[in-house]
C-alpha cells in the first residue's frame, strides 16, 4: 500500500470507501475486544459493555461518508460505556480514528469546535469515574488534542498537495498551448513558403509552354519542373519532421542555420552567414530559419518581378542578426492574413529578440530581426 498516497489523497475520492471503513471498523472492534479481555483498566465488560463497545464501532463504515454524524453516533454508545466504568482503552482506537477523519476532512472552525465538544465530555466523565486522576485526566485531553492536531495537518498538507498540483497542471497546459502555437508556426512558414514557391515555378513553367510554343525552352521547363520535384520533397521532409516533433518521436533535427543554404536555393536570393564558429541554441537557429523563410515567402508572393533578394545572417556580440532585403518595391504587405509579419516577431519573441518590418528608404522592403545567444560558446 502507498502510505504517501493515502495521506495525499482525498478520502471522499477514495475507491470503495465504505468497503474499506467496514473493514478497518472490523479490525477495531477485533482489537478493542482483545484490550477489553487483557488490559486491566476499569470493569470487566458484561453482557450491556459489550454491545455498547461493539456498536460503538459500527458507524466507523461510514466515517469518510459523514465524519460528524459517525463521531456523534460513537460517543452516544462510548460515554455510557465510560461512564460504567467498563475497560477504558478498548474503545479508544476507534474513538481516536473517528476523531482524526472529522478534523481530516473538516474546516479549521468545525475541527475547533468538535475538539472543545469532545475535551468537554471526557473531562466531565472522567471527573465523575476518577475524581482522583488528574494525571489521567491530562492524559486523555492531551489524546484528543493530539489527534485533532494530527487530523488538521493532513488536511493542510492535503490542500498544499493539491494546490502545487493544480500549478503543474495549469503550467503543463500552459506549454502545452504553446508547443501548439509553436507547431502551427512551423506548419504555417513550411506550407506558406512551399506553396507560394510551387505557384511561381509552376507559374513559369505555364509561361514557358504558352509563350513561344514553337520556339520551347526545353531547359528552362525542365528547371521550373525540377524546382517543384524539390520542393515539394523538401517540404514532404519538413511536414514528416514536424509531425514526428508531434508525436514526441522525433527522427531528425530541427531545421536551423545549416539549413539555409538550401531555403535560399530555391528562392534564388544571395545568402552571406558571418557567425564563424560560434554555437547557436537550437531554439535561437530554428526562430532565425524560420523567419528567414517566411520573409522569402513574403518576398516571392509580393515583391516585384526580378527584384533581388538578400539574406544576411551575422553575429554582433551575443546576438544573432537576421537581415533579409528585397531590392523591388515593397509589397501590399501588407494585404492578406497579416499573419506572416505577425508570426516572424512571435518568433523572435519567443527568444527573446526582436524583429522589425517595413519599406526601405531606398525602396523595396526589409525586416531584420535580433535574437539573443543566452551562454554563446565559441568553439576553437
Amino acid at each position: 500500500m502507498d502510505f504517501a498516497a493515502a495521506f495525499t489523497r482525498d478520502p471522499q475520492a477514495a475507491p470503495y470507501p465504505v468497503r474499506c471503513d467496514a473493514s478497518a471498523a472490523a479490525v477495531f472492534a477485533v482489537l478493542a475486544a482483545v484490550l477489553a479481555l487483557t488490559v486491566n483498566d476499569g470493569r470487566a465488560p458484561d453482557a450491556l459493555g459489550w454491545a455498547l463497545l461493539l456498536a460503538a464501532h459500527v458507524p466507523l463504515a461510514w466515517r469518510r461518508r459523514a465524519p460528524v454524524p459517525v463521531l456523534l453516533a460513537m460517543v452516544a454508545c462510548v460515554v455510557p460505556y465510560h461512564a460504567l466504568d467498563y475497560m477504558h482503552l478498548a474503545p479508544i482506537p476507534a474513538s481516536m480514528t473517528a476523531l482524526y477523519t472529522v478534523a481530516s476532512t473538516g474546516r479549521p472552525r468545525r475541527t475547533l469546535f468538535v475538539g472543545l465538544s469532545v475535551t468537554s465530555v471526557t473531562l466531565t466523565i472522567q471527573v465523575f469515574v476518577n475524581p482522583h486522576e488528574m494525571v489521567e485526566l491530562l492524559r486523555v485531553s492531551g489524546w484528543v488534542i493530539a489527534m485533532l492536531v494530527f487530523g488538521a495537518s493532513i488536511r493542510l498538507y492535503r490542500q498544499l498537495v493539491a494546490g502545487v498540483m493544480e500549478r503543474a497542471e495549469r503550467e503543463a497546459e500552459r506549454k502545452v498551448a504553446e508547443e501548439r502555437l509553436r507547431i502551427a508556426r512551423d506548419l504555417h512558414d513550411l506550407l506558406a513558403h512551399s506553396i507560394t514557391l510551387i505557384g511561381v515555378q509552376t507559374s513559369v513553367a505555364a509561361h514557358v509552354l504558352v509563350a513561344d510554343p514553337d520556339r520551347l525552352d526545353r531547359e528552362a521547363l525542365v528547371k521550373a519542373l525540377d524546382g517543384i520535384t524539390e520542393t515539394c520533397r523538401e517540404a514532404r521532409s519538413e511536414v514528416r519532421t514536424t509531425l514526428d516533433v508531434l508525436r514526441a518521436t522525433p527522427e531528425g533535427p530541427l531545421p536551423d542555420l545549416a539549413s539555409l543554404p538550401d531555403l535560399v536555393r530555391t528562392s534564388g536570393a544571395d545568402l552571406t552567414v558571418r557567425t564563424g564558429a560560434a554555437k547557436v541554441p537550437a531554439a535561437v537557429g530554428a526562430a532565425a530559419y524560420r523567419i528567414v523563410q517566411e520573409s522569402l515567402t513574403n518576398a516571392v508572393r509580393h515583391g516585384a518581378p526580378g527584384a533581388d533578394l538578400s539574406v544576411d545572417v551575422g553575429l554582433e556580440k551575443d546576438v544573432l542578426t537576421v537581415r533579409v532585403t528585397n531590392g523591388g518595391s515593397a509589397p501590399g504587405g501588407t494585404g492578406g492574413s497579416g499573419y506572416g509579419i505577425l508570426g516572424m516577431r512571435e518568433r523572435a519573441r519567443s527568444v527573446g529578440g526582436t524583429l522589425s518590418a517595413g519599406p526601405r528608404d531606398g525602396g523595396g522592403f526589409e525586416v531584420a530581426a535580433e535574437l539573443p545567444l543566452p551562454g554563446r560558446e565559441v568553439t576553437v
